[in-house]
């Protein structure tokens, strides 16, 4: 019985993906290296140096976890394929070779979404796309607007951690005049944290009719979003005590018997640069202040690395002010609903899916873009 010409397309399809991503992954080469570590860890003289020898099997494991992925979905893909040989071998369809096709059909669409999510995972290959990440909402132009607009855009972080997997901290939440926050300091954890949140660097835009309006008109608001990689201690970034002032104060917010009534929260400036942190979420002052100068080192590095390069826009001018001509996302609620990315030209009509979290698309259309390696 021969299957059906659409699953015959979707299992080439498959067969051809598998065989682009083997070679953009190049599990070939990898699979020769891990052949030739395998015989250098044999040799009876591999440990006679224990710490070169272990920095040697860390690079091993990382070499087979870069593969890990595909070689699971290639043995998925070779049992489906041995599954339509037997298939088409049935001298005739039944109710049972009828239920077999069905769930193939669910199996090319689960491996083709798995090949997808891989690829994107293999673009984030930079030096600390594996660190947690901290996010800063800045409100813009747009005054009351904007603040609510920060709110929104707060929970739909916090959603996005949420499907992620990743866990959310608050740790620094300045509440507007009227309505929402005039900025919100966010730590991200979780494998890979900064590497998908940097896609959301930029200027955000919103279209809608105000709430706050009696007469019900059509306002535009901004807010700005940074992100940084919460590098390790051990980093080399010189932070000099003469150059910090360091202040405290109490915590703002819902707070307990001892939150609100103690000077917990620390403001950290950094006077050479004029870079100011803070974290209040800690009932620990102490607590407090080491998390901040994690923020403030984390920053420090970005902004060095910016020098560098002689760049300053990757990170920072690529913002710009936070008004028009900056954006690099609209999300338009009136007249018609659509968020499009002005960057990749990504867009969905699915705005509550988006303020919800689901902001997947709109990040793997910007590492794809961004990858030197998806370019190719």
């Amino acid at each position: 019985m021969p299957l059906p010409i659409d699953l015959r397309e979707h299992i080439e399809q498959l067969r051809l993906r598998m065989q682009s991503l083997r070679n953009f992954l190049h599990v070939d080469r990898v699979q020769q290296s891990l052949v030739k570590a395998e015989e250098e860890m044999a040799s009876p003289t591999f440990w006679n140096n224990p710490s070169t020898a272990q920095e040697f099997i860390e690079k091993l494991q990382q070499e087979r976890s870069s593969i890990a992925g595909f070689c699971s979905l290639n043995e998925r893909l070779d049992d489906m394929l041995v599954l339509a040989e037997l298939l088409e071998s049935e001298p005739e369809t039944s109710a049972e070779v009828e239920h077999h096709l069905e769930e193939m059909r669910k199996d090319c669409d689960r491996l083709l979404q798995e090949m997808d999510t891989l690829e994107i995972a293999s673009f984030l290959n930079q030096p600390h796309d594996r660190c947690n990440a901290f996010l800063m909402i800045h409100a813009g132009a747009g005054g009351t607007e904007s603040c609510d607009w920060a709110d929104m855009l707060l929970r739909m972080y916090q959603r996005w951690c949420e499907r992620r997997g990743f866990d959310v901290e608050v740790q620094e939440i300045q509440a507007g005049e009227e309505a929402g926050f005039s900025r919100v300091s966010l730590r991200i954890v979780g494998t890979y944290a900064y590497g998908y949140a940097k896609a959301e660097r930029g200027v955000h835009r919103l279209v809608r009719i105000s709430p706050f309006d009696a007469n019900k008109r059509r306002h535009t608001s901004f807010c700005s979003v940074d992100v940084v990689a919460e590098i390790e201690d051990d980093t080399e970034v010189e932070i000099r005590e003469e150059d910090l002032r360091i202040d405290t104060y109490r915590s703002s917010g819902k707070g307990g018997q001892h939150v609100n009534k103690t000077e917990s929260a620390i403001r950290i400036t950094h006077l050479p640069t004029g870079i100011v942190v803070t974290c209040q979420n800690e009932r620990s002052q102490f607590k407090n202040k080491a998390l901040a100068m994690k923020t403030l080192r984390s920053r420090l590095y970005e902004r060095l690395e910016d020098e560098k390069r002689s760049a300053m826009e990757k990170f920072y001018g690529e913002k710009g002010e936070i008004g028009w001509g900056y954006q690099i996302r609209s999300y338009v609620l009136q007249p018609y609903q659509m968020v499009k990315d002005l960057r990749t030209g990504f867009e969905t009509s699915n705005v509550s899916g988006v303020m919800d979290g689901d902001l997947d698309g709109f990040i793997a259309a910007w590492l794809r873009a961004g990858c030197p390696r998806a370019r190719q």
